[in-house]
């Protein structure tokens, strides 16, 4: 099928119909099998999420009726199956009929109410009795666009003014020391200097990183799982590039996107291909004094960013995930100097890949000690959710992130 590419002056309804009805898919999906009499062929898969798109643009984005079912029975003619032009405009026009009874039914299915896939809502129920359902909200809602100043270039009330100037705005954040979040997002060319390096989009969640594992000038650091390199650069410019810093990533694609990152902000470090769980293929035996380990995740706290995470993500993957993240731990922990301090951070809300793995890693490593995290956060956060520290997705305009510091004790020597 050719890649169609919508008109300019239509992009953003074409993003916002993409990003809605995949936010939404699995209620769309039950309300469509609710108006067929039966499934569409799988060779009619496309026009399966076509249906899907004007049940989003009627059910969720409250378009007009008429041109939402004219726009989409022109698209079924423009993909070539005239002969089913007739059906998706019946069950179209159908749900116009029975509007408030189907929304009601829909409202009575879990899955369909919270358009979270069943496996995904146990879990949150079982790991979050008290906050689940404002986890699941979140994940449902655009998250703002967050920026991070670059420190070295101007500070975050000087950009803030600059904002405004060319119309942008914006608010700073009294939990991100470099943070600035947009009102309205706007395209990074609207950005005064983002092409110069002055600032980068990053969510302030995924800025705290820099703030906990605080890198002091001269120190060897590694970024172990560095794609693709918001955090690299953050870590570079908390101390004006003076740190010896690796960045690793095994995914030679991904990689080359940290040697893209650091070019635009100007900065330098030493890229490698590589498994950080392996660090005899990698590590040259000196110890490093602070490593950020961003581990692999199943994404669980970015979905309002990624909504296609719960449509692609299986329950079999977060143990998968939470294997790697356990080799990951283990592996890199011997190349950590004796006082140095270890991040562990992802951005998941599952228990099995955040406090679970502290608490296991801490059980089998007698040299580790877990930090408290208030005093590198000015007391703001004080959660008592168990090891660590985890933000909820929405939590203070923020993603979903989990953050763990350890640090290595010193042996004593006779």
């Amino acid at each position: 099928m050719p890649r169609f590419a919508p008109p300019v002056e239509q992009a953003a309804l074409y993003k916002a119909l993409v990003y809605h009805s995949v936010r939404w898919q699995p209620r769309l999906s039950r309300l469509a099998g609710l108006l067929l009499d039966r499934p569409l062929r799988a060779r009619d898969r496309v026009i399966d999420a076509l249906l899907q798109v004007g049940l989003c643009q009627l059910s969720i984005m409250h378009a007009a009726d008429h041109a939402a079912v004219s726009e989409t029975v022109n698209a079924v003619r423009d993909l070539g199956r005239p002969g089913l032009a007739g059906l998706v405009n019946g069950v179209l026009r159908k749900y116009l009929r029975a509007r408030d009874a189907l929304e009601a039914e829909l409202d009575r299915d879990p899955i369909a109410a919270s358009a979270h896939p069943g496996w995904m809502l146990e879990v949150l129920r079982g790991d979050w009795p008290e906050h689940w359902e404002n986890i699941v909200t979140s994940g449902n809602l655009q998250a703002p666009m967050w920026l991070r100043i670059n420190r070295t270039r101007t500070s975050s009330r000087e950009y803030l003014q600059e904002l405004s100037d060319h119309g942008h705005a914006a608010s700073l954040s009294a939990w991100v020391d470099d943070g600035v979040r947009l009102a309205e997002p706007c395209a990074v060319a609207e950005l005064p200097g983002f092409d110069r390096g002055r600032v980068s989009v990053q969510d302030g969640a995924a800025q705290l990183a820099g703030q906990l594992l605080a890198p002091v000038a001269g120190q060897r650091v590694l970024d172990a799982c560095a794609a693709p390199g918001g955090k690299t650069g953050h870590l570079l410019e908390l101390v004006g590039g003076d740190i010896d810093l690796l960045a690793l990533d095994r995914d030679p694609q991904r990689l080359r996107k940290v040697d893209e990152t650091l070019e635009r902000l100007g900065w330098t470090a030493r890229t490698l291909t590589a498994d950080a769980a392996n660090p005899g293929e990698w590590w040259d035996g000196k110890p490093f004094q602070r490593i950020l380990l961003d581990a692999p995740c199943s994404g669980s706290g970015v979905i309002r960013r990624h909504p296609d995470i719960k449509l692609l993500r299986r329950r079999s993957d977060i143990d998968d995930l939470a294997g790697r993240q356990r080799a990951l731990l283990d592996g890199l922990w011997p190349t950590l100097d004796q006082g140095g301090l270890m991040l562990y951070c992802c951005c998941s809300v599952f228990r099995q890949e955040n406090q679970q793995q502290v608490d296991r890693f801490m059980n089998s490593h007698s040299d580790a000690e877990l930090l408290p995290l208030s005093d590198r956060l000015r007391g703001r956060f004080g959660d008592g959710r168990g090891p660590g520290m985890q933000v909820f997705p929405g939590e203070e305009e923020m993603d979903g992130f989990f953050y763990a510091v350890l640090r290595k004790l010193r042996v004593a020597t006779d």
